[in-house]
């Protein structure tokens, strides 16, 4: 007999996993059949029915998509057997692994985390649909590194006991690298220029490593804005950009970018005009601004002045003032009236003060930095002053803050400062080599912020050819609440002067110290502490006529209690990679008492001066001076010593200065040497100040207490080098030549260091 229509509907439905039409019952039973992995207690739990309830169609619909919600299962259905429900269960299959084959570009590990998070990963329900987004969307991430070529295939391969293994199999060919870039409709500046103010070039010998031939829509937008600020900070009010191509080759292996600009006519500023509420301050603000009539329109330095409103405002609490610059073109004349528009709109407050980022160094470490306090009035200048100070502290490759507004109060923020943790371990090594030495070394462990507290502690160890040392320290940056840092030192160094005869002698030295620093402003510490110092002279041979004159009149082993006295004011942004700002040091070190009595004094001084965005010239000065005193000569184990990294390039460390009849270098009582460097960007990194180009020019010397001061002594030098904020902390590497110079000097033409700043 032929089925009826409706026999067939109903044939339908069931196979549809929905549950058909019945009259509401009462449940006397539940099955579940079909399970294998699924804990039974999922499937009941999502049941909206029980036994002893009054099933329904519309009970059995709901359950229907409360199961299908969890995502378990491929196909549900509901059967009716009198008055028993059976719920028929296909379980999705479980991923037992996910695979990558022929993948270079991105990191594994990564990948699979992201994917797993997503849903696709080990131990997770195989859905074939987000595998297929999690495939798409890998072909995307490779087409915003130029890799246009790259192929994605996902392979789900069966296993027993309903698993699957899911692999991507990937081809991702050659990057398509920029061809050419072309700038069409410039007359006033030339297609060479412009072309060099872009961050995505053609492929040149360095785009291997700078990777800047590779295209990307966020750079060229980032680009053309360039083009925009360019052409805006030389008075080209109307300039545009009409048009952007970009071609990409049939083998998806080059790309071609044409930009097409109208650069309008330059214009002129006439006058400068203010409009609306300063605070009765018109004055104050009127020194703040950084362009005049007369000049070209400069739109960084019109910028610049809203910037320098809005901060002035800041500094009366008023976070949110709005500061507009209007022009007024005249194109017939080519003349612009700027108009500065400022409405301060409310005073605000502080509510709170929030940090993330840190995920080793402590809050309190980074909020005892903070001058901007919570339930306070909003200071634009105690915010920045806060900000430099955590920059300062040096744990952190990246310091940001911001200020947000608190849903449904008008007059009160939120100050969120978001840092990046740097390693503050640090192994110091320096190396060079000349025809006298050959090749030497140094080396240094040290550990910053120790456990996040933001104290110094370690053993630093150091060896060279010229001595060695070990150094026992602390140091606690918040001895006290109010700032006073405590340092403790326990330290044993050996120092081996040059000796022409080549034979061995040194000097030991062995002490302990202690000292203070207090601040007095937000810039200046003032230091004092204490030490012991016992200095033995070996009585080998070897030693040096200098220390056996020395010695037999004061003797070999001599005993210091130096007292020290010092200051210091550093207002530079960045202890690390500086731009701006500088930095003083003067420290007085007096031993009244002992074998040994003198006075040293050694003064610093550092100016970090921005000469565009990217280009800084730092500047660096340093003078030393020792005294002895009463019928006490200055100890010569005291002396200072020139030549290396940090003093004067290209001549070999502590090789400058006097020489005794012996042909031994023994250092001096005074010392002098300046040094300038001008920071370039590496080519193809941006603005990245963390990796650097620079051009050196030092020039200085030690002299004896019987030496003359005179030009003629003094030795200089010139050369080029690189500078990097490394992993294992800054790597400086020089390359020079002498300017002047004596027949004697030893050279050392190349030279590097890891660890110190200049």
């Amino acid at each position: 007999m032929r089925p009826s229509i409706l026999t067939l509907a109903l044939l339908a439905t069931l196979q549809s996993g929905v549950a058909w039409a019945v009259d509401p019952f009462v449940l006397k039973d539940i099955r579940v059949e079909g399970l294998k992995r699924t804990d039974p207690g999922t499937v009941f739990a999502s049941l909206p029915f029980r036994i002893g309830d009054s099933y329904s169609e519309d009970k059995g619909a709901a359950a229907l998509r409360a199961l299908f919600a969890t995502g378990l299962f491929k196909d549900v259905r509901i059967n009716i057997d009198g008055d028993a429900v059976v719920v028929m269960i296909e379980e999705r299959p479980i991923i037992a692994n996910v695979s990558f084959v022929g993948l270079k570009e991105f990191d594994t590990e990564a990948l699979t985390k992201s994917l797993k998070e997503v849903g696709i990963g080990e131990g997770k329900p195989f859905d074939k649909a987000l595998a297929d987004r999690a495939e798409q969307e890998l072909k995307r991430q490779y087409l915003t590194r130029s890799l246009y070529g790259a192929e994605v295939t996902t392979t789900i391969t069966p296993l027993e006991r309903n698993r699957v293994n899911v692999s991507f199999t990937v081809n991702e060919g050659e990057p398509a690298k920029i061809g050419a870039v072309r700038i069409q409709g410039s007359s006033v500046f030339s297609e060479s220029t412009l072309v060099g103010l872009l961050e995505q070039t053609s492929s040149g010998w360095l785009t291997w490593y700078t990777k800047t031939d590779r295209y990307s829509r966020a750079k060229l937008n980032a680009d053309l804005e360039t083009l925009r600020s360019y052409y805006l900070n030389r008075g080209y009010l109307e300039f545009a950009v009409t048009s952007t191509q970009v071609t990409i080759s049939p083998d998806k292996q080059s790309i071609d970018i044409a930009i097409t600009v109208s650069e309008g006519q330059q214009y002129t500023v006439t006058a400068v005009k203010l409009e609306g509420e300063f605070l009765g301050r018109e004055e104050d603000f009127k020194r703040l601004i950084f362009f005049k009539p007369g000049q070209p329109y400069q739109g960084e330095a019109v910028a610049q002045t809203t910037r320098a409103f809005s901060d002035l405002y800041g500094t009366f609490g008023y976070a949110f003032a709005r500061v507009d610059s209007r022009p007024e073109i005249d194109r017939a004349t080519g003349q612009v009236v700027v108009t500065l528009v400022a409405e301060p709109q409310r005073r605000v407050y502080v509510r709170n003060v929030i940090i993330s980022g840190n995920t080793r160094t402590r809050d309190e470490v980074i909020r005892r930095e903070f001058r901007q306090f919570e339930s306070a009035w909003y200071d634009g200048q105690k915010i920045k002053a806060s900000r430099d100070r955590v920059e300062r502290l040096g744990y952190f490759k990246e310091v940001t803050i911001d200020t947000s507004e608190v849903p449904g109060a008008q007059d009160q923020v939120d100050v969120l400062l978001t840092v990046v943790e740097r390693p503050t371990g640090n192994i110091q090594v320096g190396a060079g080599y000349s025809s006298q030495q050959k090749l030497s070394f140094t080396g240094a462990i040290k550990q910053d912020n120790v456990f996040g507290s933001g104290h110094y502690l370690g053993i630093e160890v150091a060896t060279a050819s010229t001595g060695r040392n070990l150094v026992v320290s602390t140091v606690n940056p918040y001895f006290t609440v109010d700032g006073v840092s405590r340092a403790l030192d326990v330290f044993y160094r050996t120092q081996k002067p040059y000796n022409s005869l080549g034979e061995p002698y040194e000097l030991v030295t062995v002490g302990s110290s202690i000292r203070f620093g207090v601040p007095f402003s937000e810039l200046d510490t003032v230091f004092f502490g204490f030490g012991y110092e016992r200095t033995k002279m070996t009585t080998n041979s070897g030693l040096p006529n200098s220390y056996l004159l020395y010695g037999r009149q004061f003797g070999r082993d001599s005993v210091a209690y130096p007292l020290t006295i010092g200051w210091q004011r550093d207002n530079r942004d960045s202890i690390i990679s500086p731009t701006v700002g500088k930095y003083s040091r003067i420290n007085l070190e007096l031993s009244p008492m002992g074998d040994a009595r003198y006075a040293r004094a050694n003064l610093q001084y550092q100016q970090y001066i921005p000469i565009t965005n990217k280009i800084t010239l730092g500047l660096n000065s340093e003078l030393g001076w020792g005294q002895g005193l009463g019928s006490s000569p200055f100890p010569i184990f005291k002396n200072f010593y020139a030549g290396g990294l940090g003093s004067v390039r290209v001549f070999e460390a502590g090789s400058l200065g006097p020489v005794d009849v012996t042909g031994t270098r023994t250092g001096g009582n005074r010392r002098a040497n300046v040094n300038a460097e001008l920071y370039l960007p590496v080519p193809g990194t941006g603005n990245d100040k963390t990796f650097r180009l620079y051009t050196f020019v030092d020039a200085g010397n030690v002299w004896g207490s019987f030496e003359q001061l005179s030009f003629d002594t003094i030795r200089s030098s010139a050369g080029i080098g690189l500078s990097w904020v490394s992993p294992m902390g800054p790597l400086r590497l020089s390359y020079g030549k002498p300017i002047s110079k004596q027949r004697t000097d030893r050279i050392e033409p190349f030279q590097f260091q890891i660890g110190n700043a200049f």
